[in-house]
């Protein structure tokens, strides 16, 4: 039976949830679905006139304003995020930083929604994803010269992450700057991560103190 309309749309949308970059182009796009490229291109054309996904100026496809808008109104982020607002707040206040609560999309090892910023972030090259997956990642793309990528060096990582209670990376998403998250903990265990993004080179013994103590303050559940 032919896969319907419908399912060619949401493969695609699919795409974006591998934990690879945040955009795709129409190429990438067809690999990662089995489409045809004509079939790829009908559907990538479809979700930009509704507002699932947004051309870039290179040419590239993103996931639009309208999907996030729909993800940040689903009850269990949306009550996340206002518990977290508080302890954002002040913590990007102390830091100077961009501070974020994050929740896990995707695929197990897939990437990350980040529900101030409503972008969707690789899971292997963030503190955010580090705390969340503990699974080896989906395709993990080098993004920057220092993106780990090695699955076990990874999954090795992420589990002295958790152990830890805070993670760090620096540069894997982008050049200039370093995230630090730990977990936001519910009844049954890490619901979030909630951390910041500060400037390389900004002493990080402050930072990694108030991503702790941020965090340990956000109740859920």
């Amino acid at each position: 039976m032919a896969e319907s309309v419908a399912g060619r749309l949401f493969s695609v949308l699919d795409a974006f949830e591998e934990g690879g970059p945040p955009s795709l182009r129409l190429t990438d796009i067809a690999a990662r679905t089995g489409l045809p490229a004509p079939t790829a291109l009908r559907m990538v054309r479809e979700l930009v006139a509704w507002g699932g996904l947004e051309r870039g100026a290179d040419g590239a496809y993103r996931l639009g304003l309208r999907l996030r808008a729909l993800g940040a109104a689903a009850p269990c982020p949306r009550g996340l995020l206002t518990a977290a607002l508080p302890a954002l707040r002040v913590l990007g206040a102390r830091t100077g930083g961009h501070a974020d609560v994050a929740v896990a999309a995707g695929p197990p090892g897939g990437g990350t929604l980040c529900l101030v910023s409503g972008e969707r972030w690789p899971g292997h090259a963030t503190a955010y994803g580090a705390i969340l997956w503990s699974g080896p990642p989906v395709a993990p793309a080098r993004l920057t010269r220092h993106t780990v990528v090695a699955p076990g060096v990874l999954a090795a990582r992420s589990a002295r992450f958790r152990a830890a209670g805070l993670a760090v990376c620096a540069e894997e998403y982008r050049l200039g700057e370093v995230t630090v998250a730990a977990p936001v903990r519910g009844p049954a265990g890490t619901v979030a991560a909630l951390g910041v993004t500060v400037p390389t080179g900004v002493p990080l013994a402050r930072v990694t103190a108030a991503v702790r103590e941020a965090a340990d303050g956000v109740r859920v559940g």
